[in-house]
């Protein structure tokens, strides 16, 4: 099927995913668009990341990686963002994850929510983690089970219907990511931080011709 731009008929998006960083690698630039047009985005995300640090305690860790998140956020325009104390690296679709993306969407009533990819891999060398299936199928879950649900569900990943060109704003993912210090400095201590986000960012976000310029993909899940 052939990719169509992202709707344009909303004002509020509510980005759902596990970890902190999670928006920083897809979909950064395109919120970075979004909140220069005066659309609003918030965060959830359902965990603080705590152990996503090698050799560091979760609860030197968990604040850590908060505090980047934030700082992460405020840099593409996006200044809500809640954390909600899952276990990070045991992060399944339980009736209590479920109720907490639904209540979230239920307060916030966005016309958009985005989340993470729910696919086995990302590519035939690149399996996606346990954490992002389980909350992306909680995410779609908990969706269905409203009873006014959102215009749209998308999530960010290969294989997409949707695109959002993002040229003039893949700068600003960059800094995201890179604002994402410590994380990236353990994840990778031989590559300087701007290097690492700079590569991560423009292979999430490729150069599409046919398309208009570098995008943003996203993948329908749900229409109301």
């Amino acid at each position: 099927m052939t990719e169509q731009p992202f709707p344009t008929d909303w004002h509020s998006a509510l980005v759902l995913v596990p970890h902190p960083d999670d928006p920083e690698y897809g979909i950064g630039a395109a919120v970075a668009k979004w909140t220069a047009a005066g659309k609003t985005v918030r965060y959830a995300f359902a965990s603080r990341g705590e152990a996503g640090i090698a050799g560091m305690p979760p609860e030197q860790a968990g604040p850590l990686r908060e505090g980047e998140q934030r700082r992460s956020a405020a840099i593409v325009g996006v200044d809500d963002v809640v954390f909600w104390d899952f276990p990070d690296s045991n992060i399944r679709n339980t009736p209590q994850l479920r109720a907490r993306i639904a209540e979230t969407i239920e307060d916030l009533e966005p016309d958009i929510v985005i989340t993470i990819y729910s696919g086995p891999s990302w590519a035939p060398d690149a399996p996606n983690q346990t954490d992002h299936i389980e909350f992306a199928h909680a995410v779609a879950d908990a969706y269905d089970g409203l009873t006014r649900p959102p215009r749209y569900l998308f999530e960010n990943g290969p294989a997409a219907t949707h695109f959002e060109v993002i040229d003039g704003y893949t700068d600003a993912a960059i800094d995201a990511l890179a604002a994402h210090e410590v994380y990236l400095s353990v994840l990778d201590p031989q590559t300087p931080v701007v290097e690492q986000a700079r590569k991560q960012v423009e292979m999430a976000t490729p150069v599409r011709d046919d398309l208009g310029g570098r995008v943003a993909e996203f993948i329908l899940k749900r229409q109301r």
